[in-house]
């Protein structure tokens, strides 16, 4: 029987000990992502044993993330015809996400040839050496080095986000919508909503964060934290446009403080858009954190869709 709840700010303490036990360095096994996106995309969560269950529903498929955890195989197998079962009761397409080739490995261990594993491009994570982002080193950087030398020559400051700044955020993050016409975009709104949530409760969730001021106004700034034993992951990074070489100041500045005992850098997916997509090669990943999806093959059982940027 899995008994899923609905995530709160209290939760935080058994799912970080179970997140901890994997060492994971994955978007989604952050309790902030789970946290902040669980009202986008209807997220409930339980524990099975020594497993961190995590369910999204979009009313037609339910996708389940890998279990985080310290369960054995036979557990795992078990949990695995579990999720099934808790699928088809609720009259849902089951599958499971954000399973990498060692997660795949062990469902095979596990279940032996049971799933088809389909990569979900769109949910590649991208992970930087966190030195190369801070150096900004070699001729491969050089636009990047050339903005960031624009922006200097404004009269700029940053500092640590704190509980005495963080409205200042709220306030940048809600012209920085206005700006960019996030009413009039579903995935921005979304975002919107996620952002939102993560400034709401910035000191429950422990986050850190970084801004950059031009002439006192918050033109930027970026939130992340320690994801794992050597990954700081950036949740959320803006800036206004118009200031020249803020994303890249931003980017750099919030690494140097909070960041540098870490050896990697992961700065999430690209949600399939092109421009961004474009962005995060450009400063040239040291790999991509390649995730698929678990599918029953064909004869065991009903194939499904799943919600592929959870």
């Amino acid at each position: 029987m899995l008994a899923y709840k609905k995530i709160e700010l209290s939760d935080r303490e058994w799912v970080n000990e179970l997140l901890a036990y994997s060492d994971f360095r994955g978007t989604e096994y952050s309790f902030a992502t789970l946290y902040i996106w669980a009202g986008v995309f209807n997220t409930r969560i339980c524990r099975w044993n020594d497993f961190l269950v995590a369910r999204s529903c979009d009313g037609k498929d339910a996708a389940y993330i890998f279990p985080a955890g310290r369960g054995s195989d036979a557990e795992l197998a078990e949990l695995m015809g579990l999720l099934e079962k808790d699928a088809e009761e609720a009259g849902l397409g089951f599958s499971m996400v954000s399973i990498t080739g060692d997660s795949a490995r062990r469902i095979e261990s596990a279940c032996g040839n049971r799933y088809d594993f389909v990569p979900l491009r769109n949910s590649f994570d991208y992970v930087y050496e966190t030195e190369d982002l801070i150096n900004l080193s070699g001729k491969k950087y050089q636009p990047k080095r050339n903005h960031m030398a624009r922006f200097k020559e404004l009269n700029w400051t940053y500092e640590p986000v704190s509980l005495s700044n963080i409205a200042d955020c709220a306030a940048m993050n809600e012209e920085w919508c206005r700006v960019n016409g996030c009413g009039r975009d579903l995935s921005m709104q979304q975002e919107s909503c996620a952002v939102r949530k993560a400034l709401e409760n910035f000191g429950p969730l422990s986050l850190k964060g970084g801004l950059l001021r031009v002439d006192g106004k918050v033109v930027a700034y970026a939130l992340g934290e320690k994801i794992n034993s050597d990954t700081f992951i950036v949740h959320v990074e803006k800036a206004f446009g118009e200031y020249k070489g803020a994303y890249q100041m931003i980017n750099r500045e919030f690494l140097v403080h909070e960041a540098s005992g870490c050896k990697y850098v992961n700065r999430e997916d690209d949600a399939g858009d092109e421009g961004l997509r474009k962005a995060k090669l450009s400063y040239h990943p040291a790999f991509m954190i390649e995730k698929y999806m678990a599918v029953r093959k064909s004869g065991c059982g009903k194939r499904a869709g799943a919600m592929n940027n959870m």
